[in-house]
């Protein structure tokens, strides 16, 4: 897949493919139908894995020759040694797991960087839906809370404050809306937050 069909398709990875150098070995965390690994292979050679649980996303990661793993990755990355990644990334998918902090440790222990991105749900739409007494719903949160499979709800300092706490380092927080940057009033402007870390 080149940028342009990635950019048309998922403009927020196509953003986040800017961060990751050409031929790097990349792990992807909740890697859904493989579109990411895809497009870092095709255009920037880079080699790696794909970790899913689900079975239709596992098959499409399959059938464009993404190196995909049927794995719950809340049981661990155990399978991969200390450092064996240049980039991990997990993008739209910390936020349905149980042990968040977990999941940040094993990240900063298979990866010399990682991009972490998640639904900000400080962004002004959902704060506005609270306030009339009901949960968000929206692009990035498009599920009602009753059938949503998210179940951890952060702000980007929030999140800033865990990746502290876990031993990585803030690179770079860049706030998306519609895959574009957003820099005034960032954290009430920005629908998904984008984390460029490395381990202190």
């Amino acid at each position: 897949m080149n940028f342009k069909e990635l950019s048309n398709l998922r403009p927020d990875l196509a953003f986040i493919a800017h961060w990751i150098p050409a031929q790097s070995h990349v792990l992807d965390l909740g890697c859904g139908d493989g579109v990411m690994l895809d497009h870092l292979q095709t255009d920037k050679q880079c080699h790696g894995y794909g970790i899913e649980i689900a079975d239709a996303q596992v098959l499409e990661s399959a059938r464009r020759g993404v190196n995909v793993i049927q794995q719950d990755m809340e049981k661990g990355l155990a399978i991969f040694a200390d450092d064996a990644f240049d980039t991990v990334l997990c993008l739209s998918a910390l936020q349905m797991m149980k042990n968040v902090e977990g999941i940040l440790h094993d990240i900063a222990r298979v990866g010399r960087q990682a991009i972490v991105s998640f639904p900000n749900f400080a962004y002004w739409p959902h704060r506005v839906a609270l306030l009339r007494g009901h949960m968000p719903v929206s692009k990035s949160l498009p599920y009602e809370w009753y059938d949503t499979p998210n179940l951890r709800c952060a702000t980007i300092e929030d999140f800033e404050a865990l990746a502290n706490k876990v031993g990585l380092e803030v690179l770079e927080c860049v706030s998306l809306h519609r895959g574009r940057p957003v820099a005034f009033l960032a954290s009430w402007r920005g629908s998904l937050a984008v984390f460029r870390l490395k381990k202190k």
